[in-house]
């Protein structure tokens, strides 16, 4: 999907950055550069199928919260997209009912809103179908059913107040559907404004020297070609591994007291399609110096280590630590601002009554 776009992107970027390096560009000259390549953040993304609502998305906020829909009582969607960590959990893969340890790395829920896809194998199209999955799993959420869900959430008579204002228009407005599309309308307003959008709505002065020459690097080598766009990335599923494998560049990453981990075939597993073997959904880079550790199985732990593996197994390059080092300062900048309503802690509806007694074993 997207994968000639993505060649394209590369070879017109590398030559219009090569272009404008050549004359000692200023930082009038790449924020120009930077415009046409990149995009700054939205407030809110909002889905035309799926409206936002000042009681839709405070709904969603208190689902996002709530453990209780987890068959445990225990897990939420913030235990593996932790809000006050960045929307991840910061482990290799994440931990689920009864202590299942998931087979992949949990992503970030911070301005995912923007991806063309959903999971790493890109397997839902928005947040909205995404906020459906983790729910019913039985190794993360592990509800059995989708009316086991409703029925949990309607044994909570707060909740279907805060359904009827959510979805006013609907006979049953409580359904499995809209709680998916409540929690979906609450992750559709966590962007994370930072300091790359103000140099790109045109504060020149925004980003360090630094940072200016890291963003030279990064559009030199390339990297735009799978990380560009408003997110700096989640626009294509590549494969990963294009000129070396990628179990073999991060070999060395693993270490001897961990499980062996099965060989991920990526989006084949969806489509059993060989062209779709180890092929992934590109991340955002937004926040990347806070979303360690890297790659789908979270088997890199440091930034700097992911970007040469990165260059290796994408691009066939090593590179020099100098340029290491302006890559690492433009990560920086990259580190936004997490909407401050989003972090604090909602209060919850009260239960009437337990349809089932939790499953804590």
């Amino acid at each position: 999907m997207k994968r000639t776009t993505a060649l394209f992107l590369t070879l017109t970027f590398a030559v219009t950055s090569a272009a404008v390096a050549a004359q000692s560009p200023d930082r009038e000259a790449l924020m120009s550069m930077a415009q046409r390549i990149f995009a700054p953040l939205p407030e809110v993304v909002d889905n035309p199928d799926n409206p936002l609502s000042e009681a839709k998305v405070e709904l969603g906020k208190m689902l996002y919260y709530d453990p209780r829909l987890s068959q445990s009582g225990f897990i939420s969607c913030n235990s593996c997209h932790n809000l006050a960590t960045y929307g991840v959990d910061n482990l290799p893969t994440s931990l689920g009912h009864r202590w299942a340890v998931g087979p992949r790395n949990s992503p970030t829920v911070l301005n995912a809103a923007l991806h063309r896809t959903q999971f790493w194998d890109g397997r839902a199209a928005d947040v909205e179908e995404q906020a459906q999955g983790p729910i019913l799993n039985p190794i993360e959420m592990a509800i059995p059913g989708e009316a086991y869900a409703v029925d949990r959430i309607a044994s909570m008579p707060g909740y279907v107040k805060w359904f009827e204002r959510a979805f006013p228009d609907e006979e049953k407005p409580l359904n499995y559907r809209n709680i998916a599309n409540a929690i979906g309308a609450f992750e559709r307003t966590l962007t994370t404004p930072d300091r790359f959008d103000e140099f790109l709505k045109g504060d020149a002065q925004a980003l360090s020297d630094d940072e200016l020459a890291g963003l030279q690097v990064f559009v030199d080598y390339g990297c735009v070609g799978c990380h560009g766009g408003t997110a700096l990335g989640g626009d294509i599923l590549a494969r990963f591994g294009v000129v070396e494998s990628y179990w073999e560049a991060t070999r060395e990453f693993i270490t001897i007291d961990q499980p062996t981990m099965p060989m991920d075939v990526g989006r084949f597993a969806v489509t059993q399609d060989a062209n779709d073997l180890y092929v992934f959904k590109a991340p955002s880079l937004r926040n990347i110096t806070r979303t360690y550790p890297y790659f789908h199985d979270g088997s890199v732990w440091s930034l700097r280590d992911a970007t040469q593996i990165m260059a290796r197994v994408q691009l066939g390059r090593e590179m020099p630590e100098e340029d290491l080092d302006k890559l690492m300062a433009f990560y920086q900048a990259l580190e936004g601002t997490i909407p401050e309503y989003a972090l604090k802690l909602p209060i919850l509806p009260a239960s009437s009554k337990h349809t089932e007694r939790p499953v804590f074993q």
